[in-house]
């Protein structure tokens, strides 16, 4: 992996690193576990609990076309800004006033939840396509891998905190509030939008180096300037869509109930919460071999491959009893491996298929569609325990999404470019 010694693509890969991991795995990480500890003083249903989980993250996705928007009027900082003052609006709110059930689902799931969609994945991902060509998938891979570590970090250390100051749940979301304050000054001071704007090109590498790259990545990585209008008539936009929904709804009911499956599968809460961790440091494993594969070879056979993990997590995860603790870890950590692993494969195969023009509003829409269909996925996990009692059925659904997802995306194939007819639709594809 080289790059030329003053090349800034690889210092902003560490700047995105530390916002991913303050912007979401805090909030999110860090707020499942307050979450179990607030459920205490303010009596909810698992499906009303479950619900706060369904609107998280179904409001990660849906401000997605608007996030896109302020970014190409204005920029990934603005994007980052505004993110920062939404994640401190919703956890000072919930310090300070949540008293009822629907105090937390507007909080946590909207107003929590919008700040994590501003200022992570689309700004992330938007500048991580722009950077970078040839190892596009590891650098994807390392930012987006923030979030896993925060959670590995988060959940037992939130734990202790709590624990340690007798449940008070509040103070824990005066601290949460804290910290994006820290993140936006990061993002005002350290992004830079485009390697043009340090004069530098795509990879830190010169013109003629980029050109000598090699007929293998040129099938994986596409040259001709789709626009997002092209790239929704293909069908590998929509299979890739399939995967997304595979990708992304198992992990969803994941974080809403896991811990609850495990305490009512009679873990302790303090085993149940370094369960979680394990679940977030296999999500960092999963993202660094999603990112390497993306760059080795073709992107459907990464993706789907990565969906295998969750397969065999769930069965695990049924079997998950303390007296078989190792079940347990496996499971989530296959999880987290599986998350990890698809979640990069996701947001690099769209910048690979279409490229980074089309990039931001062709993720943001992906993004926004992923949460529309597995938002419920947190409801529904509740309404399955309220209704059976235990969570196996819940398992069975993932496993059912996962085998749809590996089916479509042994179609996607990287889409042929469409003809071109006329010089007025070169110029709109171009700019």
């Amino acid at each position: 992996m080289k790059s030329s010694s003053g090349f800034y693509g690889w210092k902003l890969v560490g700047v995105l690193f530390a916002l991913d991991f303050l912007n979401m795995g805090v909030p999110l990480f860090g707020g499942a576990v307050i979450n179990t500890y607030m459920l205490k003083q303010i009596p909810m249903s698992r499906s009303t609990y479950g619900l706060g989980f369904t609107l998280i993250n179904l409001f990660i996705g849906l401000p997605a076309t608007l996030v896109v928007a302020v970014i190409l009027k204005w920029g990934t900082r603005a994007a980052f800004v505004i993110g920062s003052v939404f994640l401190s609006a919703g956890a000072l709110f919930l310090a300070f006033f949540a008293s009822k059930p629907w105090h937390y689902l507007v909080a946590f799931g909207v107003i929590i939840a919008t700040g994590i969609c501003f200022s992570t994945i689309i700004p992330v991902t938007t500048l991580v396509a722009r950077w970078f060509k040839q190892f596009r998938g590891r650098a994807m891979a390392i930012p987006l891998s923030a979030s896993g570590f925060a959670g590995f970090l988060c959940a037992p250390l939130f734990n202790k905190i709590l624990a340690a100051d007798g449940g008070n749940w509040r103070h824990a979301w005066l601290l949460v509030a804290a910290i994006p304050m820290f993140s936006g000054i990061i993002a005002l001071s350290l992004v830079k939008e485009r390697p043009a704007d340090c004069g530098q090109t795509v990879d830190g590498a010169p013109e003629e180096a980029i050109a000598l790259t090699s007929s293998a990545m040129d099938r994986r990585i596409t040259k001709y300037s789709w626009t997002p209008r092209e790239a929704y008539r293909t069908s590998a936009y929509w299979l890739v869509l399939l995967g997304g929904i595979a990708c992304q709804f198992p992990y969803f009911f994941f974080i809403a109930h896991w811990i609850l499956h495990l305490r009512a599968a009679h873990f302790q809460a303090n085993t149940a919460a370094w369960a979680m961790g394990l679940f977030t440091l296999g999500a960092i494993a999963g993202r660094l071999v999603g990112g390497w594969l993306m760059d080795k070879i073709a992107a459907r056979f990464a993706f789907a491959s990565g969906l295998l993990c969750y397969f065999v997590g769930s069965l695990l995860a049924i079997e998950a009893r303390p007296a078989a603790l190792a079940l347990a870890i496996a499971a989530g950590m296959l999880y987290g491996i599986a998350f990890g692993w698809t979640f990069v494969c996701l947001n690099t195969v769209t910048a690979h298929f279409f490229g980074p023009a089309a990039f931001p509003k062709l993720n943001g829409m992906m993004l926004l569609l992923t949460a529309i269909f597995c938002s419920p996925a947190g409801w529904i996990g509740g309404v399955i325990f309220d209704r059976f009692g235990n969570y196996t059925q819940a398992f069975e659904l993932n496993m059912l999404l996962v085998a749809a997802g590996i089916l479509a995306l042994s179609s996607a194939k990287p889409p042929q470019p469409p003809p071109r007819n006329s010089a007025a639709e070169l110029a709109i594809a171009v700019s």
